[in-house]
């Protein structure tokens, strides 16, 4: 496979660590420049062939952001912020995911999964290296970015090129159930092709029907089966 060569930009040499730290664990990483801003990032860039940037947002003189409309070709991006309010603003701006900090170790295998020809990255890694488990997501719907809490889905159902999250209520997102499912935690399990269910939540099966802790009752597809049950057996 091939090596993608990095940029972290951070200006925090701790935030830096981090990500060096979690890019040693994937094969196939390899970190050509650590920088502290962005015209650090401007000038590796002149010089090396770059896959991936790692790229911080609030940055002095030069913000992530802003070095990023000023690049006519690029790498692939995964923005590392401590802050969601510019979420919006980095996936019109086509990056390829968005950590907001802390992030675990699982979540950064995600992000990775999704920079192109890289999806086999995350079968290469140990998942007993990762981090406390991620808790929440955010989703965009109806232009706004919600703070999704793992624990509060029931379950998905695919409709169309759109998702329905349902928790207490219903919640529209623009995306693909199979391109969401790469974002969830383990305690997720697609059991239809319509439907991923949240199997902490799941209370019983008859038959060909699951029954979850809210009451709802969805159907199992027949090439989900063994998997249900195999997670079943596992626990």
């Amino acid at each position: 496979m091939k090596t993608l060569k990095c940029i972290i930009a951070d200006d925090e040499p701790i935030a830096r660590q981090i990500v060096a730290n979690y890019c040693d664990a994937i094969p196939h990483l390899e970190i050509v420049a650590q920088c502290k801003n962005a015209f650090e990032v401007l000038e590796v860039l002149q010089n090396e062939a770059i896959d991936l940037l790692f790229l911080d947002i609030n940055m002095p003189k030069l913000s992530g952001l802003s070095l990023l409309k000023t690049l006519q070709q690029r790498p692939a991006v995964i923005i590392t912020t401590a802050y969601s309010e510019y979420a919006i603003e980095g996936f019109e701006l086509n990056v390829t995911d968005y950590l907001l900090k802390p992030f675990s170790l699982e979540r950064f295998l995600q992000a990775i999964s999704k920079v192109k020809n890289t999806k086999s990255l995350v079968q290469e890694v140990t998942l007993s290296k990762t981090e406390e488990k991620q808790k929440f997501i955010f989703v965009k719907s109806d232009k706004k970015l919600l703070k999704l809490n793992f624990d509060a889905v029931n379950y998905i159902e695919a409709y169309g090129n759109y998702i329905k999250i349902y928790t207490d209520k219903m919640i529209l997102v623009s995306e693909t159930l199979s391109h969401f499912l790469e974002k969830l935690p383990n305690q997720f399990l697609r059991v239809h092709k319509s439907f991923i269910i949240n199997f902490e939540k799941l209370k019983l099966i008859d038959g060909n029907r699951i029954s979850l802790q809210n009451n709802s009752k969805l159907p199992i597809g027949k090439s989900y089966r063994k998997d249900l049950l195999d997670r079943i057996d596992s626990h």
